[in-house]
């Protein structure tokens, strides 16, 4: 029972602040974003958000890691293991919002009228590509709450398959594709929002490294021949 709760604890503060993230990159609604806020020395300022995207991608690369895993499963049970990493990339995420430097100048691109209208819808589908991909892959897996309930069932959780769903026909990685599209589709990209957008896109391109390695270790062959025949970003298929 404690396992069940903490894991529907974890999920909801992950989704506020999955929500929150939203608005935070798009200069919307939030009381914090990206621009807002009085800016500082410039130095300082991106000194101490490289150290927050930098702090959010070891705790993403280290505790995806399936070594990790292993050691970290003798301390927390397994019920509860997903929930704990979800809880734990949610704070580190929490974390660059909360602490998050703005630097407004100088203004790299202002796009106006259709063009400004057309970055929005790019935006908002980025944002869909991300959610629709999660369920994809079992969006409940993801998140830890199939685990936490498998402690209060009793009933084990299935080993994942290999399988490419929709989205995943046409590109290895949609849930990055649809983050990069958010990332660099805003109609003003301030210099603040380059780096966070140069560093979030850095560390999927670091981590789709780390997590490739992962999955040909547990699908083998399977997956080689999904790598050759599908893109990693850019959606293609290769045609027989």
């Amino acid at each position: 029972m404690f396992a069940y709760i903490y894991g529907i604890a974890a999920y909801l503060f992950f989704l506020a602040t999955f929500l929150y993230v939203v608005g935070f990159s798009g200069n919307l609604v939030v009381p914090k974003t990206i621009d807002s806020g009085v800016a500082g020395p410039v130095g300082e300022a991106v000194a101490i958000n490289l150290a927050l995207l930098g702090i959010f991608a070891l705790q993403h690369s280290i505790m995806a890691r399936r070594s990790f895993k292993r050691w970290w499963t003798r301390i927390v049970p397994k019920a509860m293991e997903r929930s704990t990493y979800v809880l734990a990339a949610t704070l580190a995420l929490a974390l660059v919002v909360w602490q998050w430097q703005p630097i407004p100048e100088p203004v790299v691109w202002k796009a106006e009228g259709a063009a400004a209208t057309g970055m929005w819808i790019v935006f908002w589908a980025g944002w869909a590509v991300v959610l629709t991909s999660t369920f994809l892959i079992d969006h409940w897996s993801l998140f830890g709450l199939r685990q936490a309930a498998s402690g209060l069932t009793r009933d084990s959780v299935a080993e994942p398959e290999f399988r490419t769903p929709s989205l995943y026909r046409y590109v290895r990685h949609p849930l990055y594709f649809g983050f990069i599209l958010t990332f660099w589709s805003v109609p003003t990209m301030s210099a603040g929002h380059l780096l966070f957008s140069a560093g979030g896109t850095g560390y999927i391109l670091v981590g789709i490294w780390f997590e490739e390695r992962d999955l040909i270790h547990q699908f083998g062959d399977a997956y080689r021949r999904y790598r050759d025949e599908v893109g990693m970003l850019l959606p293609w298929r290769k045609t027989s």
